[in-house]
Parts: structure tokens; sequence; C-alpha cells
């Protein structure tokens, strides 16, 4: 359990130390989803790099970047700790893609959040099944949906903590450690994509868009997927 003690240490504590309290006080019940982005690699690295009994895992959607895959085995090379990979339901993807069509998720935004909920927010639950405490990578300025959100929180669906260690860090910041500690990137970051989702649902973004920007460029929403939904 987390008491307001907890919550107040956690606001003011590094990254680092923060996950190395979270990882004592809830040894083999942490989790951390990662998205293979920068801030999710900066807390892959962390957790790896002091070898913390955090589990590490990401979502397989089906429709990635090679580049994802690329960056997912160099992390397995280098940190010789193997990140665990869930997939959707493949009788839900069938069904959905044979009913509705293979790009369905351009028709409509209820497509595009049925297209999520099948291949992300399902396999996320599977994993966090076990787990007390939920880990990102989120931070406040990636968008006017995150810039209330504390640094922990109680996730009332899925009846779990949620630990948001970066949430105050600003975009400088995460280039800053990425640079300094020498962590592995998505090559597709330099080639404008700074918020990497799907590779049908993403775009690169130019100079002076918001970062969410590229992701389900076609829509006019709030620019999320159903993981971090309040």
């Amino acid at each position: 359990m987390i008491s307001k003690e907890d919550a107040e240490t956690l606001r003011q504590l590094s990254a680092e130390d923060g996950l190395k309290f979270i990882s004592s006080k809830f040894p083999e019940t942490a989790a951390f989803s990662t998205s293979l982005g920068q801030e999710d690699q900066v807390i892959t690295d962390i957790i790896f790099r002091n070898e913390l009994p955090i589990k590490v895992f990401t979502l397989d959607t089906g429709r990635l970047f090679y580049e994802h895959y690329e960056l997912l085995s160099k992390n397995n090379s280098r940190y010789n700790i193997k990140t665990e990979v869930y997939f959707p339901d493949p009788s839900d993807v069938e069904k959905y893609t044979n009913e509705k069509g293979i790009n369905a998720f351009y028709h409509s935004v209820e497509n595009r959040k049925e297209c999520c909920f099948i291949r992300k927010v399902k396999p996320l639950n599977r994993a966090l099944e076990n787990a007390d405490i939920w880990i990102t990578g989120l931070r406040s300025e990636q968008s006017e949906n995150r810039e209330n959100m504390p640094v922990i929180e109680w996730d009332e669906e899925r009846k779990l903590y949620k630990y948001n260690p970066l949430i105050s860090w600003n975009y400088q910041q995460v280039l800053v450690y990425l640079r300094q500690n020498n962590v592995q990137e998505l090559s597709l970051h330099k080639k404008g994509f700074i918020s990497v989702g799907c590779q049908p649902c993403t775009r690169a973004i130019v100079e002076g868009e918001n970062p969410r920007a590229g992701r389900w460029w076609w829509e006019n929403s709030q620019k999320e997927c159903g993981l971090h939904s309040h």
C-alpha cells in the first residue's frame, strides 16, 4: 500500500531513486510497460542497469515499425535481460479485420479505439494481472490530457497503483539522460517521429507541432489509445 507519506516521498525523489523505492516496496509485483520510446528507454536503462526486481514488458500490436523489433533486440543484447512481449488475442484481430477491414481504424474514431482496445488495452490488462503497481513513461508536457497527472495515482479500473517517474521531466531532460548514458533509441526519432505508435497510425511531425500530433493524425481527438484514459 502507498501511504500519503510514501506519495510525498516519491514526489521528492529522483526517477532513479523513486524506482528503487518502488522496487523495494513492491518486490516482484512492480511492472513497467515500455513502448520503446525515448522516455521508456530512460526507465528501461535505470531498471536494468540497477538490476531492479521490476517486470519489464512491451506490447506487440502486430502493426509496429520494423525499428521497434530492432531496438527490442538491441536492448535484450545490451542488458542481457529479455523484455517480455505480449500479443493481442488472434481471434479478436481476425474478427475485427474480417468484419471491418484491415485498416478500418481510418474510417472512424470508434473503429480506431476498438482496434487499440484489441491490440493494446486487452494485452496490457493481461500483462498487469499480477502487478500491484504499474510504471509508465508518461510526461505532463506530452499532451493536455497528461498535464495534471500526479507522480503516483490509483488506477481504479485495474485496481493497482500507477507510478509516473518522469511526469515532471521536460523533453530536454530526456535527451540529456539518453546522451549522457549512451542509451539506445529508435532510429525513427531522427526522422521526425517523436511519439511513435503503430506504423499505420504514426507520421513524422514538423518543427513546432505537438509531439502527439503525429499520432492518429487524421483525427480530431484526444490522441489517446485507452491505456492511460481517466
